[in-house]
């Protein structure tokens, strides 16, 4: 349930997202997964991120094969029409694309060819299922890491199991895997266990990238909402990587 007033007692001197500048998930390519339909809503949801401090966007399809299949040609072309779009509707932020990859053997395979879509110094955005984790989790973050990428896992606080085991939670960050948060997690937009456990994750400082993961326009309206809700003031204390992107 979306909890806008959960913690409305607390003060963040958090203004805008200025402080991240850089939002490293989200689904803004229209009508290629379950994120935007069309170009309207994309542009909607870019020019709210601009209004809210964003320079840039990298953008990230689902890679699912059964659902959404995906290639790096459809991203990059569906993202090269992003771009034109963006231009002709006079916005200034940056839009780039990556992917997230949720693990399974279709990602391995394309682990295998090496065509995956990265950003930054090889960072590889990759999902896991939500029922239960692979078996040889920490073997496929072995291997991403010897083929030169840098695993970010989205959302680790959505992962009821994860949760459960914090040892696996921690052996995988130990093997060089990174974790990426969304904020709309903060603000209860998965419900109120995810919303503690992703507070807990911050507090332990095992947070190194904050994304929207937005799929919607309403999705970035709920950011300017949690920007005055002073759930922000969690995160003043820690350092996250978004503005190394920048």
């Amino acid at each position: 349930m979306f909890s806008f007033f959960s913690r409305k007692q607390e003060r963040s001197s958090i203004t805008d997202f200025g402080f991240l500048g850089v939002d490293i998930h989200s689904h803004l390519i229209p009508a290629i997964d379950d994120g935007v339909p069309g170009y309207a809503a994309a542009l909607e949801c870019l020019q709210g991120l601009q209004d809210l401090g964003y320079k840039k966007v990298i953008t990230t399809p689902h890679v699912l094969q059964d659902y959404y299949p995906n290639t790096s040609f459809t991203i990059r072309h569906g993202l090269s029409e992003l771009q034109d779009a963006v231009r002709e509707a006079g916005l200034t932020i940056q839009v780039d694309a990556a992917a997230e990859y949720l693990v399974d053997d279709h990602f391995l395979s394309l682990l295998r060819s090496g065509d995956l879509l990265t950003w930054g110094p090889n960072y590889l955005l990759i999902e896991l299922p939500f029922a239960v984790p692979p078996l040889n989790l920490e073997d496929i973050i072995f291997q991403i890491m010897t083929r030169g990428y840098q695993p970010v896992l989205a959302h680790p606080e959505r992962y009821s199991y994860l949760k459960e085991h914090p040892d696996r939670l921690q052996k995988i960050k130990e093997q060089g895997c990174m974790f990426q948060l969304n904020l709309l997690s903060l603000m209860g937009q998965y419900g109120s266990r995810v919303q503690q456990y992703a507070r807990q994750l911050v507090e332990q400082s095992m947070i190194d990238f904050l994304g929207s993961d937005a799929h919607r326009p309403k999705d970035i309206e709920k950011l300017g909402q949690l920007i005055k809700s002073g759930e922000l003031s969690i995160l003043e204390s820690h350092q996250f990587m978004n503005r190394s992107l920048a």
